[in-house]
């Protein structure tokens, strides 16, 4: 019998031993994304601490955290067992900051100037209720089905869709949320800020103020053979550049957003491991690299920070919208996009009208065909920082789709041919949430 228990005490202790061995280099990253997604939430949109835990913080390993909001201060704090203790600060303006023991709290900042448009207009064009629009060719009943199929059924936890909002004619033809959330809740978009980095060089292009196709303007990179790689590769995720973008482990992508300083120096020093334009790999920390790119574009942070608003976000009237920044200032480009889920409709919307708002061209109408254009390596999936539908990854939609993908089932899909923008915004991925059989079912609610 004391043998067994020896056994058993043997047992126990390579167990803990290997759980502490193969977790503890986790958990500054576990404690880093709670209290970076706990000061978020609350502060930007005023989520209390238990929405946040049993939503965006229901994740393995996140759900370990424990954390904290100190509202005089406007922080978050979070760690695991007592360990890697980490904190975020919101700041007006530039959203919450994971930041470490360095960072001087003290220390004056810049804040975007936002410009709001007014006008007596209704969506998308302004703030105005629309009436109610009727289409002789819609079959509501079919489509009122297909969105209220996209949400769990009462006591479920599959689907976990929070807002689906569809738009027909630049008219909002259904729009439904989840409890605790309505028309002005701000969801982080993930990944669907790429497409919104992206399109900054297609304004800039249009102004005459950047040429994509000329080499990517580092000096770092003039030395070696790095130097032909270009912002074109980059905006579409095949500039050779060494990276490892898996969420399941520790990996440049999550070092980066939950450790990095300066996020936009990342992939910049990572080697040439592919010649340019010959392997397609997705990087966020391409697109923190791009963002990094429009720093230096500007005289000042003031002008860089000014740009994004002034030039696309406030232009569309997406006033919910933030994007937050690192600890250098540098917006997160890659991820960290803030707004309302018709917000998100807008930006869907000018691509849909090939970068026209309003009767003012903000880029040009080969921009939006090039971003939708399937890039080397990608299999029809990928475009210039949009995901795309030509090699058929959705089967009942049309060819022509792509879309703005954030992760957790983040979607804002661009259907030119239906004339038609979908926003669909959740807590997870395709694996669990049948994206295709949306889409299905709201195009086919559309008569011929």
């Amino acid at each position: 019998m004391k043998k067994i228990f020896k056994l058993i005490g043997f047992a126990s202790f390579v167990g803990f031993f290997y759980i502490g061995y193969t977790t503890y280099p986790k958990l500054d990253l576990i404690s880093g994304f709670s209290a970076k997604s706990v000061a978020s939430g609350h502060f930007i949109d005023h989520r209390s601490l238990e929405m946040i835990e049993k939503g965006d913080n229901d994740i393995d390993m996140i759900d370990l955290a424990k954390n904290k909001i100190d509202e005089e201060g406007k922080f978050a704090t979070a760690s695991v067992y007592g360990l890697k203790k980490r904190k975020a600060i919101y700041r007006e303006g530039l959203g919450a900051t994971l930041i470490n023991d360095d960072f001087d709290i003290s220390k004056p900042y810049a804040i975007p100037k936002r410009t709001k448009v007014k006008n007596d207009l209704s969506f998308p064009y302004g703030d105005k209720e629309a009436q109610d629009t009727v289409f002789p060719n819609i079959d509501y009943d079919k489509l009122n089905l297909a969105v209220a199929n996209a949400f769990d059924s009462k006591g479920k936890k599959d689907k976990r869709t929070r807002s689906l909002l569809v738009v027909y004619k630049d008219k909002i033809i259904a729009e439904k949320y989840d409890a605790g959330f309505d028309k002005n809740s701000k969801i982080l978009g993930w990944s669907m800020t790429k497409s919104i980095t992206a399109t900054l060089f297609g304004i800039l292009q249009k102004q005459g103020k950047y040429d994509i196709y000329k080499p990517a303007p580092i000096p770092e990179w003039q030395n070696d053979k790095r130097k032909n790689i270009t912002t074109n590769d980059l905006i579409h995720m095949n500039s050779g550049l060494e990276w490892e973008e898996d969420y399941n482990t520790i990996c440049d992508a999550t070092k980066m957003l939950f450790l990095s300083e300066n996020m936009g120096r990342v992939q910049l020093e990572k080697p040439a491991v592919f010649v340019p334009n010959s392997h397609w790999n997705y990087s966020s920390g391409t697109t923190n690299l791009l963002s990094y790119i429009l720093r230096n574009q500007f005289k000042t942070q003031q002008e860089y920070l000014d740009f994004w608003y002034a030039a696309l976000i406030d232009k569309i009237g997406m006033q919910s919208m933030l994007i937050e920044t690192d600890m250098a200032g540098n917006f997160v480009g890659s991820s960290y996009g803030w707004a309302t889920t018709r917000d998100w409709a807008k930006f869907g919307l000018l691509y849909l009208h090939k970068g026209n708002w309003n009767g003012e061209q903000l880029f040009d109408e080969s921009w939006a065909k090039y971003v939708a254009t399937p890039t080397n390596g990608s299999k029809g999936d990928y475009g210039g920082h949009f995901w795309l539908n030509a090699g058929g990854r959705y089967p009942d939609a049309p060819k022509d789709l792509y879309s703005c993908n954030g992760y957790q089932g983040q979607k804002v899909f661009i259907i030119p041919s239906l004339d038609l923008v979908i926003v669909r915004m959740g807590l997870t991925e395709d694996a669990k949430f049948d994206v295709n059989g949306m889409l299905k079912g709201i195009i086919r609610s559309l008569k011929k």
